[in-house]
């Protein structure tokens, strides 16, 4: 890798390991495309009675566990998971529940998985973390997707039951940009393997793993193609130190480390995929992988909506509980819609993950994406509606003989998952080339490519069949007829409008690409937009097809669903309407122009009566820290999530 490279190069990177075929159908990429493929989404897949019986024996089985046996209180005092809840996490078999039954996993559907880090999530947001780690983006979903069958029989009934694993990609001075990984595998003069040397950064559940997934560049030489290529690496290999237990804001009991490799040994048969295929295989196993977030802010935000109901109806101000004036009122309704909707985005979402008929790239992207950002706002809506007491800590309410709700720790804890696994400005980016992907195949050469490109007539006739073809479909459809969507009853008008509103955005982003054609990958924020806008109308489509759903599974449920459903796509509505708007009517040109001058230090005159703690005086002396404690002894002591998009 370069050590400072370009854009261009930086891009390249990014680029050749993205997966480019489109070998199943996709709601998302039709979409974006203006074509509202309603067929792919509903109705949704049935699940399965035997795997329901096992998650559902499986989730009982958690909930007594963690409300018998762990005290959610002591993690967040200590800021560390106790070692007998670990144990009792690995006696459950939590460490294995997407490890299929075979390889000695509990082998549960996406959904009951997502359920199941959900409950443990609103127990203490730490523990979901830590299974999440271990089995969305550590060992086992790689090996699960790329890994040889050698070792899969080696490694995956381990990690099922008591090893723990991590993944190591981010740097000190790399998140987003791999193409500045420093981290390298040298190949062995003997051809048996590599000595890996680097510094990884972030690495959740680092401290306390048992083996981890590395991410390394292999130098290109001869019999070597190189590039940056992902290992198995026990934690008990010479050359491996926990160099620090990073601590934060939330999550206060994960283990998350700062890792040092010093020329540690790797053999051939430890590489996973192929050399050059690491990047390609962290962005893969996020595909799927990135559902397990959403699933934490639904159940936030679902309980952000109880915790804020019931203080309604306790608190009285004006005398009246305070659900009765208008000003929290709205708030509880925005909830209750916004708890709906999540919920109804990760069901759809997981459902197509579990049917496999389905490329879910960019609906798994548009879930973490949607999750995050409404679950956020969510528990500060909460924290806004229960006052004081939401800013005050769940021990201190206790010591004052009040209910232990831990509302400024789901506030802290929350805040990391607009970052985790892609923040929302890189997933803005990733999924908006998703969304593009049709364009920049059939136009790319005219749009983005060099104008003395030799085939660029050539280029230009094959766009112009395309367009030709496809611009004329964007003009009316079914979300024109009244009668459309009837089966859906009063859900049916908000269906029109996403079939409409799906076409307006195709012929939005095409006329954006031809407004700004090169210069278009730089407008961060109108793809953002664009890409915001996508988000709405796939949540208010699943809203009413997980309405419907519920609907026959549960007919006692119709019509509350229905009128969740209405509400949630009421507020999705508006939300995209004004999106639409800002498309064209901003004032991005001239906020990215005060920025630059910001960053020239124009207005630095104005923070000069900021005391800066970090900045000002001498370095103040820190307290000793715990030890890291023996590598090769996990549980003596302790020793956010590295992602690509850190």
């Amino acid at each position: 890798m370069a050590s400072n490279p370009s854009y261009e190069q930086s891009k390249q990177v990014a680029e050749a390991s993205r997966e480019t075929e489109w070998a199943k159908p996709s709601f998302g990429k039709e979409l974006f495309l203006g074509n509202f493929r309603l067929d792919l989404i509903h109705p949704q897949p049935e699940l399965d009675p035997a795997a329901v019986e096992k998650g559902e024996a499986f989730l009982a089985r958690l909930r007594a566990f963690l409300v018998d046996h762990v005290d959610r209180h002591r993690i967040e005092r200590e800021a560390k998971i106790p070692a007998e809840v670990i144990e009792g996490l690995k006696g459950l078999g939590a460490l294995g529940m997407k490890i299929p039954e075979e390889y000695g996993g509990l082998g549960l559907s996406q959904v009951y998985y997502n359920r199941a880090l959900a409950l443990a999530g609103t127990w203490h947001a730490s523990l979901s973390t830590l299974l999440s780690a271990h089995q969305s983006i550590g060992l086992p979903e790689p090996l699960r997707l790329f890994g040889s069958e050698e070792q899969k029989r080696t490694w995956l009934p381990r990690l099922a039951t008591d090893q723990i694993s991590a993944f190591l990609l981010t740097e000190p001075d790399v998140g987003s940009d791999p193409a500045r990984m420093s981290t390298t595998a040298t190949p062995t003069e003997d051809g048996t393997g590599y000595r890996i040397t680097g510094t990884k950064l972030w690495g959740t559940n680092g401290v306390i793993a048992d083996v981890v997934v590395v991410m390394a560049v292999v130098p290109a030489s001869e019999g070597h193609r190189g590039g940056i290529t992902a290992f198995i690496c026990p934690c008990d290999r010479e050359g491996v130190t926990v160099e620090h237990r990073n601590q934060f804001m939330g999550l206060r009991g994960i283990e998350n480390s700062v890792t040092r490799f010093d020329g540690v040994f790797v053999a051939n048969a430890d590489v996973i995929g192929g050399e050059g295929k690491g990047l390609r295989i962290a962005l893969t196993t996020l595909n799927t992988g990135r559902l397990s977030l959403p699933a934490i802010c639904v159940s936030t935000a679902k309980y952000s909506l109880k915790i804020a109901r019931e203080w309604s109806v306790e608190r009285t101000q004006w005398g009246r509980p305070i659900g009765e004036h208008d000003p929290i009122a709205q708030k509880l309704a925005w909830l209750a819609g916004t708890a709906f909707g999540l919920e109804a985005v990760l069901e759809v979402s997981s459902r197509l993950a579990d049917d496999k008929r389905n490329d879910i790239r960019i609906e798994a992207a548009l879930a973490k994406l949607y999750g995050s950002e409404l679950g956020w706002t969510a528990v500060d809506e909460m924290v806004q509606v229960r006052g004081g007491r939401a800013f005050e800590t769940a021990e201190s309410l206790a010591r004052r003989g009040e209910k232990p709700v831990p509302a400024e720790q789901m506030l802290r804890d929350m805040r990391i998952n607009r970052i985790f696994e892609g923040s929302t400005e890189i997933m803005h980016l990733l999924i908006a080339r998703e969304a593009v992907d049709q364009h920049l195949k059939v136009a790319g050469d005219v749009l983005f490519g060099d104008p003395r490109l030799a085939s660029r007539a050539r280029a230009a006739a094959r766009a112009g069949a395309f367009y030709a073809t496809w611009f004329p479909t964007l003009t009316t459809g079914a979300g024109q007829r009244r009668g459309s969507f009837a089966e859906f009853g009063d859900l049916a008008g908000h269906l029109r409008y996403v079939e409409r509103s799906a076409r307006k955005l195709a012929r939005s982003t095409f006329y954006a690409m031809g407004r700004y054609q090169a210069r278009l990958e730089r407008k961060g924020r109108l793809l953002g937009r664009i890409v915001d806008i996508g988000a709405e109308l796939y949540a208010m489509a699943c809203a009413c097809v997980h309405a419907d759903t519920l609907a026959r599974e549960h007919p006692e449920r119709r019509q509350e669903a229905v009128e969740l459903a209405d509400l949630f796509c009421g507020q999705a509505r508006r939300r995209a309407d004004r999106l639409f708007t800002e498309l064209w009517a901003n004032d991005d040109e001239a906020q990215y122009g005060v920025a630059q001058r910001v960053l020239a230090g124009r207005y630095a005159w104005f923070e000069h009566d900021v005391l800066d703690p970090a900045g000002d005086g001498p370095m103040m002396p820190l307290p000793a820290e715990p030890a890291a404690g023996p590598v090769e002894d996990p549980q003596a002591e302790p020793r956010v999530e590295a992602t690509v998009a850190q």
